[in-house]
């Protein structure tokens, strides 16, 4: 039943999306439109075939560097906000600070990173783990404070400790919360690997992209943007079928 739901809600957006298509192709077919300023889809797919070899490599690297960034900044976010939690004086202190940090663009970070650790990886997973480090923090310190005064008196009460109380209550009680931090983190992880190879590198999509650029290659850009997008849905989708098998309990999320 449920799967007939789904496939019966994801009609509409897939009809849109086929139309669109179709009004594209026609109006640069029957409008003259200069391929190089607006290729047609037909023609972004059939340079993007031609081209898949390259795309495929550029597109490993991206992948691989958005997860090394991911996975470090989201255990860096989930550690900090289990101190911050479990010390308050640390978290009058820098909670205020991640919340100003924000206030910065990141794309204006990547010149410092640059200038601090060169041109390697290193900037780059920096700039994603910045990117991620955040949602996953705020999400997660959120999921601790939410934690039901009732059951945490009455632990309280029948003598848990204070690292009982924090691993058999808050912890699971925060996980819903924390998936949440890290479905925006897995978007945001993508778009943070294509800045960072925007300012310096020799391989990704962003260093794809910005030599299509400078060949005047739209059809090119289009295939890069594409798969950009594939990738962050796939991983998102990723992060939703973790977050169903890990929080089954959750029946209110399951639902």
């Amino acid at each position: 039943m449920k799967l007939k739901n789904g496939l019966k809600a994801g009609w509409p957006p897939i009809v849109v999306v086929i139309l669109l298509l179709l009004i594209w192709q026609l109006a640069v077919t029957w409008g003259g439109t200069a391929s190089w300023l607006l290729p047609s889809p037909l023609k972004i797919w059939q340079d993007g075939t031609t081209d898949m070899p390259r795309v495929w490599m550029h597109t490993f690297a991206t992948v691989r560097l958005m997860l090394i960034g991911f996975i470090v900044g989201v255990t860096g976010g989930v550690i900090v906000a289990s101190c911050l939690h479990r010390v308050p004086f640390l978290k009058a202190g820098f909670y205020p600070l991640l919340i100003l940090s924000q206030n910065v663009p990141i794309i204006a970070l990547g010149p410092l990173l640059i200038i601090l650790f060169g041109f390697g990886i290193l900037p780059k997973i920096i700039l994603i783990a910045l990117v991620c480090f955040f949602p996953v923090t705020m999400s997660t310190l959120d999921g601790f404070m939410q934690t039901d005064r009732n059951m945490y008196n009455y632990m309280q009460m029948i003598g848990a400790s204070r690292r009982q109380i924090f691993y058999k209550l808050e912890l699971p009680h925060a996980l819903p919360f924390l998936f949440t931090g890290l479905k925006i983190s897995a978007t945001y992880s993508v778009m943070g690997a294509v800045i960072a190879e925007w300012l310096g590198g020799g391989v990704g999509l962003g260093y794809y992209m910005i030599l299509q650029k400078s060949g005047f290659r739209a059809d090119r850009e289009f295939v890069a943007i594409l798969i950009i997008v594939v990738i962050s849905l796939l991983f998102f989708w990723l992060i939703a079928g973790l977050e169903k098998l890990f929080i089954r309990w959750n029946v209110k999320r399951s639902s």
